[in-house]
């Protein structure tokens, strides 16, 4: 008699494996949070507006995400191991020339490479894992996996505080390093080079109008209200963002070797989720850049302490993870997404409340509450989305999800840059206070307007 094969703890030789994966996982989770309490010293050293400072966060998540889609067909092509390898390699030289960066041009210029390096890591790491390891082992090894990222997320802003507060900001870079090598030296002994025996040709031309989509719609915002790009340059940018967007829905609707064909969208809740997650992100994606800038410009708390006070948006998603599944099978998805949606911007909008005589431990609550909200959110996107994906579309359909996530960050993050240099030249820089509240209160309107596309998720989805 066949019995069901059960979920079982990980085998000695696969521990170093997934130990070597979450290696890559915590260098990409402590970098994208490490650099927001670091922001402000960075600029005052490279002799820049801390305001104008929010193009450092989206060259590494734009570069991110513009080379997910290359990922898995160049682990298809040259092997998980060479590839993970190669993303260390150039992760680990990016993260050496982003600390020794003389001017904010040099930074940018890493931080892009840094970001081409991070956008393998992540995903090659997982198809590794699922490619090596086998299924009755693979759940010990994604918790495993998970404990890692949560880690990096969690040690990112008080470390990045702390550093530039004890040392100079140039070390939340270097620090890399040390981890770096570790991964260099395990990655031959750990991952075998798996390789696909066919791989279909590269859609090129369908990435370049990808990557000319998300870099004009994401610097064409940014530079809007900046003093040194014209705005002809900006809203060129923007209009040819938005002219590649529609090619590229034609290239996937006709091109049979297109890197996300457009019969993904032929399911309903699927284009529902994937709306949902680009609006819904915006303002949350948000809140880790634009907090700190506001504690440190605004209210002159120092780093370490605003690192400090940002802990407990990691600590309310941690607490969050065994509530979603309950609360979704209570309300359902469409219930949930909108209330929670509504919450969510509510929350974003409540932080224009905040002022430099707000005791800490409101701070702290406040916080809590956001990241747990937040949280709620993301999984609950993240599994409407994926949740009635046919099995052959998983793939294209995951790798698109996580392009949107990270555009939506990138795009979110310009967005609240470009609102703040707009409401300071408005107000003045002697009411940076009230050009912080007023940004903040559009990020959470933006967000609550995020609801009307999960209202449009039917009555009768299923859990």
């Amino acid at each position: 008699m066949n019995q069901t094969p059960t979920h079982q703890s990980l085998q000695p030789e696969f521990r170093l494996l997934v130990f070597l994966v979450s290696i890559g996982f915590f260098m990409q989770g402590l970098d994208t949070t490490i650099i927001n309490t670091a922001l402000p010293a960075m600029a005052q050293s490279l002799n820049e507006n801390p305001l104008r400072m929010h193009g450092v966060v989206i060259s590494y998540v734009l570069s991110v995400a513009a080379c997910i889609p290359l990922s898995g067909w160049f682990a298809d092509r040259f092997g998980v191991r060479n590839t993970f390898f190669s993303a260390i390699v150039i992760f680990t030289i990016a993260s050496l020339g982003c600390g020794l960066s003389q001017n904010f041009s040099q930074l940018i210029f890493f931080r892009v490479l840094q970001g081409i390096g991070g956008a393998f890591l992540l995903p090659v790491g997982r198809l590794a894992l699922l490619k090596i390891i086998p299924r009755t082992q693979f759940l010990s090894a994604m918790s495993m996996m998970s404990l890692a990222g949560l880690v990096g997320p969690l040690l990112g802003p008080t470390l990045g505080g702390f550093l530039v507060e004890k040392a100079t900001w140039h070390w939340i870079f270097f620090i890399n390093l040390p981890i770096g090598l570790l991964g260099v030296l395990v990655t031959f002994k750990a991952m075998p080079n798996v390789t696909e025996p066919t791989v279909k040709k590269f859609d090129l031309s369908g990435f370049i109008l990808l990557v000319v989509a998300m870099v004009g719609l994401a610097l064409g915002i940014e530079s809007i209200t900046s003093k040194e790009v014209s705005r002809t340059l900006s809203i060129s940018m923007l209009v040819a963002g938005v002219i590649a967007s529609l090619v590229y829905a034609y290239h996937a609707h006709t091109h049979q070797n297109a890197l996300f064909r457009s019969k993904l969208f032929k399911n309903q809740v699927y284009t529902i989720g994937i709306l949902g997650n680009f609006f819904a992100r915006l303002g949350g994606n948000a809140i880790p850049f634009l907090m700190p800038l506001l504690l440190q410009v605004a209210f002159n708390i120092d780093p370490f302490i605003t690192g400090l006070m940002m802990t407990p948006v990691v600590l309310g998603s941690l607490f969050s993870k065994p509530l979603v599944r309950p609360i979704i099978q209570k309300l359902g998805y469409r219930k949930f997404l909108i209330i929670n949606t509504l919450m969510v911007g509510a929350c974003i909008a409540s932080f224009s409340l905040t002022t430099e005589a707000t005791p800490v431990w409101v701070r702290a609550i406040h916080f809590f509450i956001f990241g747990t909200l937040n949280s709620l959110q993301f999984v609950g996107m993240n599994t409407l989305t994926l949740k009635d994906l046919p099995q052959q579309d998983a793939s294209s359909g995951n790798s698109f999800l996580s392009m949107i996530m990270m555009l939506s960050m990138s795009i979110g993050v310009a967005l609240a840059g470009t609102l703040l240099n707009a409401f300071t030249n408005y107000y003045g820089t002697d009411h940076m206070t009230k050009a912080f509240h007023v940004s903040l209160l559009c990020l959470g309107c933006i967000n609550i307007l995020a609801a009307f596309i999960f209202k449009q998720i039917p009555k009768d989805t299923s859990v």
